[in-house]
Protein backbone atom coordinates (compact mmCIF):
# COMPACT_ATOMS: atom_id res chain seq x y z
CA UNK A 1 0.00 0.00 0.00
CA UNK A 2 1.20 3.45 -0.50
CA UNK A 3 1.24 6.24 1.27
CA UNK A 4 -1.26 7.77 -0.65
CA UNK A 5 -3.26 5.15 0.15
CA UNK A 6 -2.91 4.86 3.95
CA UNK A 7 -5.65 6.58 6.14
CA UNK A 8 -5.08 7.56 9.82
CA UNK A 9 -7.81 7.67 12.14
CA UNK A 10 -7.34 10.86 14.51
CA UNK A 11 -9.27 11.81 18.01
CA UNK A 12 -9.10 14.60 19.40
CA UNK A 13 -11.29 16.73 21.87
CA UNK A 14 -11.87 20.08 19.99
CA UNK A 15 -12.74 23.25 22.24
CA UNK A 16 -15.19 25.35 21.44
CA UNK A 17 -13.97 28.87 20.46
CA UNK A 18 -17.71 30.95 19.49
CA UNK A 19 -21.45 30.25 19.08
CA UNK A 20 -23.55 32.42 16.74
CA UNK A 21 -26.89 31.79 15.40
CA UNK A 22 -25.45 31.78 11.88
CA UNK A 23 -22.04 30.79 10.80
CA UNK A 24 -20.94 31.77 7.79
CA UNK A 25 -17.91 29.80 6.14
CA UNK A 26 -15.79 31.22 3.25
CA UNK A 27 -15.51 35.14 3.27
CA UNK A 28 -15.96 35.48 -0.78
CA UNK A 29 -18.65 37.26 -2.87
CA UNK A 30 -21.23 34.93 -1.55
CA UNK A 31 -19.99 34.86 1.73
CA UNK A 32 -20.29 38.32 2.83
CA UNK A 33 -23.56 38.86 1.39
CA UNK A 34 -24.75 36.07 3.27
CA UNK A 35 -23.38 37.25 6.57
CA UNK A 36 -24.81 41.07 6.01
CA UNK A 37 -28.18 39.62 5.15
CA UNK A 38 -28.11 37.18 7.95
CA UNK A 39 -27.18 40.32 10.05
CA UNK A 40 -29.50 42.18 9.21
CA UNK A 41 -32.07 39.76 9.95
CA UNK A 42 -31.36 40.38 13.36
CA UNK A 43 -29.20 37.37 13.87
CA UNK A 44 -25.66 36.72 15.64
CA UNK A 45 -23.57 35.79 12.57
CA UNK A 46 -19.88 34.81 12.68
CA UNK A 47 -17.77 34.69 9.14
CA UNK A 48 -14.83 32.20 9.13
CA UNK A 49 -12.19 33.10 6.28
CA UNK A 50 -9.35 30.85 6.14
CA UNK A 51 -7.09 33.86 4.30
CA UNK A 52 -6.62 37.03 5.46
CA UNK A 53 -8.81 39.37 3.24
CA UNK A 54 -12.66 39.14 2.40
CA UNK A 55 -13.33 39.26 -1.28
CA UNK A 56 -12.60 35.69 -2.37
CA UNK A 57 -11.30 35.57 -5.76
CA UNK A 58 -12.01 39.65 -6.16
CA UNK A 59 -9.04 39.95 -4.29
CA UNK A 60 -7.73 37.23 -3.41
CA UNK A 61 -6.65 35.84 -7.04
CA UNK A 62 -7.06 39.53 -8.14
CA UNK A 63 -9.89 39.31 -10.44
CA UNK A 64 -11.08 42.57 -9.73
CA UNK A 65 -13.75 43.52 -12.44
CA UNK A 66 -17.52 42.44 -11.95
CA UNK A 67 -18.96 40.76 -14.94
CA UNK A 68 -21.86 42.38 -16.81
CA UNK A 69 -25.14 40.80 -15.59
CA UNK A 70 -28.78 41.95 -16.54
CA UNK A 71 -29.81 42.54 -12.56
CA UNK A 72 -27.76 44.73 -11.00
CA UNK A 73 -29.51 44.63 -7.33
CA UNK A 74 -29.27 44.16 -3.71
CA UNK A 75 -26.09 43.84 -1.87
CA UNK A 76 -24.23 43.95 -5.10
CA UNK A 77 -25.55 46.89 -6.12
CA UNK A 78 -24.88 48.79 -2.47
CA UNK A 79 -21.08 47.40 -2.57
CA UNK A 80 -20.73 49.09 -6.07
CA UNK A 81 -22.51 52.41 -5.31
CA UNK A 82 -20.41 52.71 -2.12
CA UNK A 83 -17.04 51.65 -2.53
CA UNK A 84 -16.93 52.74 -6.02
CA UNK A 85 -18.59 56.34 -5.63
CA UNK A 86 -15.08 57.82 -6.67
CA UNK A 87 -14.81 56.00 -9.76
CA UNK A 88 -18.54 56.24 -11.17
CA UNK A 89 -19.83 59.69 -11.80
CA UNK A 90 -23.74 58.80 -10.92
CA UNK A 91 -25.88 55.85 -9.49
CA UNK A 92 -26.96 55.26 -13.03
CA UNK A 93 -23.46 53.92 -13.69
CA UNK A 94 -24.02 51.11 -10.85
CA UNK A 95 -25.20 49.12 -13.92
CA UNK A 96 -21.71 48.71 -16.01
CA UNK A 97 -19.52 45.99 -14.84
CA UNK A 98 -16.61 48.35 -13.24
CA UNK A 99 -12.94 47.52 -13.02
CA UNK A 100 -11.93 47.66 -9.10
CA UNK A 101 -9.42 47.91 -6.51
CA UNK A 102 -8.83 44.67 -4.54
CA UNK A 103 -6.84 46.62 -1.98
CA UNK A 104 -9.58 49.07 -1.84
CA UNK A 105 -12.31 46.10 -1.95
CA UNK A 106 -10.56 44.13 0.74
CA UNK A 107 -10.52 47.44 3.37
CA UNK A 108 -14.44 48.14 1.98
CA UNK A 109 -15.57 44.75 3.19
CA UNK A 110 -13.49 45.17 6.04
CA UNK A 111 -15.67 48.18 6.92
CA UNK A 112 -18.84 46.79 5.53
CA UNK A 113 -18.87 43.73 8.11
CA UNK A 114 -17.70 45.93 11.25
CA UNK A 115 -20.57 48.48 10.76
CA UNK A 116 -23.15 45.51 9.86
CA UNK A 117 -22.17 43.42 13.26
CA UNK A 118 -20.38 40.71 11.75
CA UNK A 119 -17.65 38.94 13.64
CA UNK A 120 -14.94 38.05 11.59
CA UNK A 121 -12.58 35.62 11.88
CA UNK A 122 -9.52 35.40 9.90
CA UNK A 123 -7.08 32.54 9.22
CA UNK A 124 -9.29 29.96 10.13
CA UNK A 125 -9.50 27.08 7.91
CA UNK A 126 -12.66 24.40 7.57
CA UNK A 127 -10.80 20.85 7.99
CA UNK A 128 -14.04 18.84 9.42
CA UNK A 129 -17.69 18.79 10.85
CA UNK A 130 -19.83 17.91 14.15
CA UNK A 131 -23.09 16.07 12.59
CA UNK A 132 -25.87 14.46 14.33
CA UNK A 133 -29.43 13.34 12.95
CA UNK A 134 -29.66 15.14 9.76
CA UNK A 135 -28.05 18.29 11.07
CA UNK A 136 -25.17 20.02 11.26
CA UNK A 137 -23.74 21.16 15.22
CA UNK A 138 -20.29 22.61 14.49
CA UNK A 139 -17.64 23.10 12.46
CA UNK A 140 -14.29 22.30 12.95
CA UNK A 141 -11.44 24.73 11.80
CA UNK A 142 -7.33 24.77 11.92
CA UNK A 143 -6.49 28.18 13.58
CA UNK A 144 -3.02 29.52 14.91
CA UNK A 145 -4.33 28.20 18.13
CA UNK A 146 -5.07 24.63 16.92
CA UNK A 147 -8.01 23.18 16.46
CA UNK A 148 -11.04 25.52 17.23
CA UNK A 149 -14.84 24.70 16.90
CA UNK A 150 -17.98 27.10 16.08
CA UNK A 151 -21.54 26.04 16.67
CA UNK A 152 -24.41 27.49 15.33
CA UNK A 153 -28.38 27.08 14.88
CA UNK A 154 -27.68 27.16 10.84
CA UNK A 155 -24.58 27.09 8.58
CA UNK A 156 -24.02 28.44 4.89
CA UNK A 157 -21.44 26.92 2.83
CA UNK A 158 -19.78 29.65 0.90
CA UNK A 159 -15.87 27.90 0.31
CA UNK A 160 -16.63 27.60 -3.47
CA UNK A 161 -15.75 23.66 -3.44
CA UNK A 162 -18.51 22.96 -1.03
CA UNK A 163 -15.83 21.76 1.05
CA UNK A 164 -18.27 21.78 4.37
CA UNK A 165 -21.31 19.62 2.66
CA UNK A 166 -19.00 16.82 0.64
CA UNK A 167 -17.18 16.87 4.52
CA UNK A 168 -20.66 16.44 5.79
CA UNK A 169 -21.62 13.53 2.71
CA UNK A 170 -23.70 15.59 0.69
CA UNK A 171 -23.07 14.06 -2.85
CA UNK A 172 -21.13 16.02 -5.38
CA UNK A 173 -20.26 16.05 -9.14
CA UNK A 174 -16.94 17.86 -10.26
CA UNK A 175 -16.60 19.02 -14.33
CA UNK A 176 -18.13 18.29 -17.10
CA UNK A 177 -19.99 15.14 -17.20
CA UNK A 178 -18.03 12.90 -19.59
CA UNK A 179 -15.10 13.06 -17.54
CA UNK A 180 -15.08 15.12 -14.76
CA UNK A 181 -12.30 17.73 -16.07
CA UNK A 182 -13.12 21.34 -14.68
CA UNK A 183 -12.39 24.77 -16.34
CA UNK A 184 -8.44 25.66 -16.55
CA UNK A 185 -7.10 28.06 -13.52
CA UNK A 186 -6.25 31.41 -14.36
CA UNK A 187 -3.51 33.72 -12.03
CA UNK A 188 -4.35 37.76 -12.99
CA UNK A 189 -1.95 40.22 -12.79
CA UNK A 190 -1.45 43.77 -13.13
CA UNK A 191 0.82 46.08 -14.89
CA UNK A 192 1.64 49.78 -14.46
CA UNK A 193 2.14 52.61 -17.24
CA UNK A 194 5.47 54.14 -15.63
CA UNK A 195 5.22 57.02 -18.75
CA UNK A 196 8.88 55.62 -20.28
CA UNK A 197 9.94 52.38 -21.74
CA UNK A 198 10.71 49.75 -19.64
CA UNK A 199 13.18 46.60 -19.66
CA UNK A 200 11.39 43.57 -20.57
CA UNK A 201 12.52 41.18 -17.64
CA UNK A 202 12.07 37.16 -18.37
CA UNK A 203 13.62 34.85 -15.73
CA UNK A 204 14.93 31.88 -16.25
CA UNK A 205 12.53 28.79 -16.64
CA UNK A 206 9.90 31.39 -18.47
CA UNK A 207 8.93 30.44 -22.10
CA UNK A 208 9.33 33.35 -24.45
CA UNK A 209 5.93 34.31 -26.10
CA UNK A 210 6.28 35.67 -29.46
CA UNK A 211 2.69 35.90 -31.32
CA UNK A 212 -0.68 35.85 -30.04
CA UNK A 213 -1.17 31.78 -31.05
CA UNK A 214 1.72 31.10 -28.11
CA UNK A 215 0.52 32.74 -25.94
CA UNK A 216 -1.40 30.39 -22.89
CA UNK A 217 -5.26 31.34 -23.75
CA UNK A 218 -4.40 32.45 -27.52
CA UNK A 219 -5.55 35.66 -27.73
CA UNK A 220 -4.85 39.36 -25.47
CA UNK A 221 -7.51 40.02 -22.60
CA UNK A 222 -6.97 42.87 -20.60
CA UNK A 223 -8.97 45.68 -18.63
CA UNK A 224 -7.30 49.28 -18.32
CA UNK A 225 -9.46 51.14 -15.63
CA UNK A 226 -10.16 54.35 -16.29
CA UNK A 227 -7.47 55.97 -18.35
CA UNK A 228 -5.36 55.79 -15.43
CA UNK A 229 -2.66 52.86 -16.29
CA UNK A 230 -3.57 50.66 -14.67
CA UNK A 231 -3.58 47.27 -16.65
CA UNK A 232 -5.70 44.19 -15.42
CA UNK A 233 -4.20 41.19 -17.41
CA UNK A 234 -6.25 38.16 -17.61
CA UNK A 235 -4.00 35.73 -20.14
CA UNK A 236 -2.91 32.91 -18.37
CA UNK A 237 -4.18 29.84 -18.10
CA UNK A 238 -3.73 26.05 -16.61
CA UNK A 239 -5.15 22.87 -16.35
CA UNK A 240 -6.16 21.13 -13.73
CA UNK A 241 -8.64 21.02 -10.86
CA UNK A 242 -8.31 23.42 -8.03
CA UNK A 243 -9.72 21.25 -5.32
CA UNK A 244 -6.97 19.19 -5.84
CA UNK A 245 -3.59 19.38 -3.98
CA UNK A 246 -1.32 18.02 -6.12
CA UNK A 247 -2.96 19.72 -9.32
CA UNK A 248 -3.29 23.51 -7.37
CA UNK A 249 0.79 22.73 -6.58
CA UNK A 250 1.66 22.48 -10.49
CA UNK A 251 -0.56 25.62 -11.44
CA UNK A 252 0.80 27.87 -8.54
CA UNK A 253 4.17 27.33 -10.40
CA UNK A 254 3.32 27.03 -13.70
CA UNK A 255 0.59 30.33 -13.63
CA UNK A 256 3.48 32.53 -12.30
CA UNK A 257 5.65 31.45 -14.76
CA UNK A 258 2.86 32.56 -17.30
CA UNK A 259 2.67 35.91 -15.75
CA UNK A 260 6.70 36.99 -16.28
CA UNK A 261 5.94 35.33 -19.87
CA UNK A 262 3.25 37.28 -20.77
CA UNK A 263 4.17 40.68 -19.42
CA UNK A 264 7.21 39.89 -21.30
CA UNK A 265 5.30 39.22 -24.44
CA UNK A 266 3.02 43.29 -23.74
CA UNK A 267 6.38 45.13 -22.65
CA UNK A 268 7.28 43.85 -26.81
CA UNK A 269 3.84 44.54 -28.04
CA UNK A 270 2.01 47.74 -27.72
CA UNK A 271 2.52 48.33 -23.65
CA UNK A 272 6.43 49.17 -23.76
CA UNK A 273 6.32 51.27 -20.71
CA UNK A 274 4.16 48.97 -18.70
CA UNK A 275 5.71 47.07 -15.56
CA UNK A 276 4.99 44.44 -13.67
CA UNK A 277 2.85 46.05 -10.47
CA UNK A 278 1.41 43.00 -9.00
CA UNK A 279 0.80 39.50 -8.66
CA UNK A 280 -2.05 37.80 -6.33
CA UNK A 281 -0.95 35.75 -3.60
CA UNK A 282 -3.10 32.84 -4.82
CA UNK A 283 -3.89 31.83 -8.65
CA UNK A 284 -8.37 32.35 -9.63
CA UNK A 285 -10.10 28.59 -9.63
CA UNK A 286 -12.86 29.01 -12.36
CA UNK A 287 -14.51 25.44 -11.23
CA UNK A 288 -14.54 22.23 -8.98
CA UNK A 289 -17.63 20.96 -6.91
CA UNK A 290 -21.31 21.00 -7.42
CA UNK A 291 -23.59 19.92 -4.87
CA UNK A 292 -26.69 17.15 -5.15
CA UNK A 293 -29.14 20.03 -4.09
CA UNK A 294 -32.83 19.80 -4.49
CA UNK A 295 -32.93 21.04 -7.97
CA UNK A 296 -29.85 21.11 -10.72
CA UNK A 297 -29.58 24.18 -12.86
CA UNK A 298 -29.49 22.60 -16.89
CA UNK A 299 -27.67 24.30 -19.60
CA UNK A 300 -31.40 24.18 -21.11
CA UNK A 301 -32.29 26.24 -18.17
CA UNK A 302 -29.79 29.10 -18.73
CA UNK A 303 -30.63 29.09 -22.91
CA UNK A 304 -34.16 28.98 -22.74
CA UNK A 305 -34.15 31.59 -20.16
CA UNK A 306 -36.47 29.98 -17.86
CA UNK A 307 -38.56 31.06 -14.96
CA UNK A 308 -38.80 30.02 -11.31
CA UNK A 309 -41.20 30.54 -8.59
CA UNK A 310 -38.79 30.40 -5.90
CA UNK A 311 -36.43 32.52 -7.87
CA UNK A 312 -33.42 33.76 -5.59
CA UNK A 313 -31.09 35.41 -8.58
CA UNK A 314 -31.23 36.28 -12.22
CA UNK A 315 -28.27 36.75 -14.68
CA UNK A 316 -27.78 37.06 -17.90
CA UNK A 317 -24.36 36.81 -18.16
CA UNK A 318 -22.73 34.07 -21.12
CA UNK A 319 -22.22 30.72 -20.92
CA UNK A 320 -18.51 30.87 -20.67
CA UNK A 321 -16.01 27.65 -20.61
CA UNK A 322 -12.88 27.78 -21.00
CA UNK A 323 -11.22 24.79 -22.45
CA UNK A 324 -11.16 22.08 -19.78
CA UNK A 325 -8.58 20.18 -22.21
CA UNK A 326 -5.78 22.18 -22.25
CA UNK A 327 -6.57 23.59 -25.93
CA UNK A 328 -6.71 27.67 -25.99
CA UNK A 329 -10.37 27.94 -26.80
CA UNK A 330 -13.87 29.59 -25.14
CA UNK A 331 -16.74 28.75 -25.57
CA UNK A 332 -18.64 31.54 -25.52
CA UNK A 333 -22.32 31.39 -26.22
CA UNK A 334 -24.68 34.76 -25.05
CA UNK A 335 -27.90 34.20 -23.60
CA UNK A 336 -30.79 36.28 -22.85
CA UNK A 337 -31.18 35.84 -18.98
CA UNK A 338 -32.30 33.46 -16.81
CA UNK A 339 -33.75 32.52 -12.97
CA UNK A 340 -32.11 30.43 -10.33
CA UNK A 341 -34.35 28.89 -8.32
CA UNK A 342 -33.66 28.84 -4.15
CA UNK A 343 -33.52 24.63 -4.39
CA UNK A 344 -30.20 25.16 -6.16
CA UNK A 345 -28.76 25.76 -2.78
CA UNK A 346 -30.46 23.26 -0.62
CA UNK A 347 -28.55 19.94 -0.36
CA UNK A 348 -30.16 16.77 0.04
CA UNK A 349 -29.94 15.25 3.19
CA UNK A 350 -29.05 17.88 6.00
CA UNK A 351 -31.71 20.45 7.32
CA UNK A 352 -29.61 23.12 8.22
CA UNK A 353 -27.09 23.67 5.72
CA UNK A 354 -27.19 26.12 2.86
CA UNK A 355 -24.75 26.19 -0.19
CA UNK A 356 -24.18 29.63 -1.75
CA UNK A 357 -21.61 30.62 -4.49
CA UNK A 358 -20.08 29.08 -7.67
CA UNK A 359 -20.91 25.29 -5.85
CA UNK A 360 -24.25 25.46 -6.28
CA UNK A 361 -26.70 22.62 -7.90
CA UNK A 362 -25.92 23.18 -11.38
CA UNK A 363 -24.36 20.99 -14.51
CA UNK A 364 -20.75 22.26 -16.25
CA UNK A 365 -22.42 24.19 -18.33
CA UNK A 366 -24.92 25.87 -16.43
CA UNK A 367 -21.82 26.88 -13.86
CA UNK A 368 -19.93 28.66 -16.30
CA UNK A 369 -22.81 31.19 -16.36
CA UNK A 370 -23.78 31.34 -13.02
CA UNK A 371 -20.36 31.11 -11.15
CA UNK A 372 -19.23 35.31 -11.42
CA UNK A 373 -19.48 37.36 -8.67
CA UNK A 374 -22.60 39.48 -9.40
CA UNK A 375 -24.43 36.39 -9.32
CA UNK A 376 -22.45 34.89 -6.19
CA UNK A 377 -23.40 38.17 -4.04
CA UNK A 378 -26.75 37.63 -4.92
CA UNK A 379 -27.06 33.68 -3.92
CA UNK A 380 -24.79 34.45 -0.96
CA UNK A 381 -27.73 37.55 0.56
CA UNK A 382 -30.65 35.13 -0.46
CA UNK A 383 -28.87 32.67 1.96
CA UNK A 384 -28.66 34.51 4.74
CA UNK A 385 -31.95 35.51 4.81
CA UNK A 386 -32.97 31.95 4.15
CA UNK A 387 -31.14 30.99 7.61
CA UNK A 388 -32.45 33.43 9.73
CA UNK A 389 -35.85 32.86 8.29
CA UNK A 390 -35.10 29.27 9.35
CA UNK A 391 -34.15 29.95 12.78
CA UNK A 392 -37.22 32.03 12.96
CA UNK A 393 -39.31 29.03 11.53
CA UNK A 394 -38.13 26.46 13.83
CA UNK A 395 -37.86 24.65 9.64
CA UNK A 396 -35.89 22.82 7.56
CA UNK A 397 -33.87 25.18 5.17
CA UNK A 398 -35.68 22.99 2.42
CA UNK A 399 -39.10 24.07 3.54
CA UNK A 400 -38.76 27.87 4.34
CA UNK A 401 -41.92 30.05 3.28
CA UNK A 402 -40.64 30.99 -0.12
CA UNK A 403 -42.83 34.67 0.06
CA UNK A 404 -41.27 35.29 2.85
CA UNK A 405 -37.85 34.99 1.88
CA UNK A 406 -39.35 37.11 -1.15
CA UNK A 407 -40.68 39.49 0.72
CA UNK A 408 -37.51 40.15 2.88
CA UNK A 409 -35.28 40.48 -0.30
CA UNK A 410 -37.27 42.64 -1.32
CA UNK A 411 -37.25 44.86 1.64
CA UNK A 412 -33.00 44.79 1.78
CA UNK A 413 -33.06 46.30 -1.90
CA UNK A 414 -33.69 42.64 -4.40
CA UNK A 415 -35.54 43.56 -7.33
CA UNK A 416 -36.63 40.42 -8.83
CA UNK A 417 -38.33 40.84 -12.37
CA UNK A 418 -41.41 38.61 -13.50
CA UNK A 419 -44.85 37.97 -13.38
CA UNK A 420 -44.21 35.00 -11.33
CA UNK A 421 -42.72 36.77 -8.46
CA UNK A 422 -44.67 38.86 -6.37
CA UNK A 423 -43.01 41.26 -5.05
Amino acid sequence: MSAAEKSFRFEQQVPLYDAAEVVVVGGGPAGTAAAISAARNGKRVVLLERSGQLGGMGTLGNVSVFMPVGNVTGIYREIIAEMLADYLPSQEDVSISPQYSPFLLRHYLNEKMKKEGVEVYFHVDFVGAVREEGRLRAVIVSSREGLRAFAAEQFIDCTGDARVAVECGVPYTTGREEDGLTQPMTLMFMMQDTGKPVTPMLPEGCEVYNDVSDLPQGRRLYWERNGDGMLLVNMTRVKGNGAKIADVSRAEREALKQVFSVAHYLQRNGFETYALSHVPGQIGVRETNQIQGLYTLTEDDVTSGRRFDDVVAQTNYEIDIHSPDGKKTTDERKVSGYDIPYRCMVPVGLDNLLVAGRAISATHVAMSSMRVQPTCYALGQAAGVAAALAIEENAAVADIPIPELHRRLRAQGVRLYGTHVSL
